[in-house]
């Protein structure tokens, strides 16, 4: 049987900024708008981390029973190192999805816009099929686009209006810039694993690229965010703090632009996660003010 500590490291921590860092940005721009309710700003995070921990459980359950695992440089899996059965790492999904759906109900029995149970819903297929299913999109290239609606725009508005009842072009900006870095967290990913995904048939968006591609698109997302906080600046100068990030941005940049490969990207991972976390809470801080 897996031990906690395998458990821990298959929920991929290293991954949970990209759900931490939309509420905190959302919730700023709730902020903005006089509309902040830390209760719900607290259910939406709720939603977001045990969705994160759900589509990871559910890659971990549908690579590893495709044998895509088989021959990993990533972190730890549970399916595909055999340390749990692929019907454990069902159940935890299933009880990842459904944490979530709860914190879902409760956030909408608050806020009213039960119209967005729909929006909701949608989340869940929409983790699930990324690589579960006979067709998955994952393997097709288009993990960016639900990474970047699901993780960016959802995430990120859902939170605003939940709070503040509408929405802004603050708000979508943000959005814009979180969902970018959110992509640039799994361009990353799937870099790192190029190679071995090209040989067991999983075409994501970084092996239709090719390598040299894949860095420049890297780096546009970076550049994207950051100038989604420039259209900030004359209503919110205060969002200059996000550019306090900037020195963190120096090398996972550098070790991008210089050809790191296969495990010499772990650290690219790492930094860029912990760049939208901060970014994303430096973001929440200065809309507030």
């Amino acid at each position: 049987m897996a031990t906690f500590s395998q458990w821990l490291t298959a929920a991929r921590p290293q991954t949970l900024p990209a759900a931490l860092a939309p509420v905190a940005a959302g919730t700023g721009a709730a902020a903005a708008l006089d509309g902040a309710h830390a209760f719900r700003a607290l259910l939406a995070l709720v939603v977001a981390l045990a969705l994160q921990v759900g589509v990871n459980y559910a890659n971990d359950y549908s690579d590893g029973i495709r044998g895509t695992d088989d021959d990993r440089i990533g972190p730890f899996r549970l399916t595909g190192s055999k340390a749990a059965s692929p019907g454990a790492v069902l159940a935890a999904t299933c009880l990842s999805f459904a944490v979530a759906l709860a914190a879902g109900v409760w956030l909408l029995a608050l806020c009213g816009h039960w119209w967005l149970l729909v929006v909701g819903a949608a989340c869940i297929p929409a983790a699930w099929f990324y690589t579960g299913g006979k067709r998955p999109y994952g393997y097709r290239g288009y993990g960016e686009v639900f990474v970047f609606i699901f993780f960016g725009l959802v995430a990120v508005l859902g939170t605003t209006y939940t709070q503040a009842d509408r929405i802004s072009f603050v708000a979508l900006w943000a959005a814009i810039g979180i969902g970018a870095l959110a992509c640039a967290l799994l361009v990353t990913n799937n870099l790192r694993d190029i190679e071995s995904d090209a040989n067991s048939g999983k075409y994501t968006l970084t092996v239709r690229l090719g390598d040299g591609k894949s860095r420049a698109f890297y780096l546009t997302l970076v550049g994207m965010a950051l100038l989604m906080v420039v259209f900030m600046l004359p209503r919110h100068p205060w969002a200059w703090l996000v550019f306090c990030t900037l020195p963190l941005l120096v090398r996972p940049v550098r070790a991008v632009l210089s050809g790191a490969a296969g495990s010499e990207l772990l650290p690219v991972l790492r930094d860029t996660g912990k760049i939208e976390l901060l970014y994303g809470l430096l973001l929440g801080l200065s809309l507030s003010l």
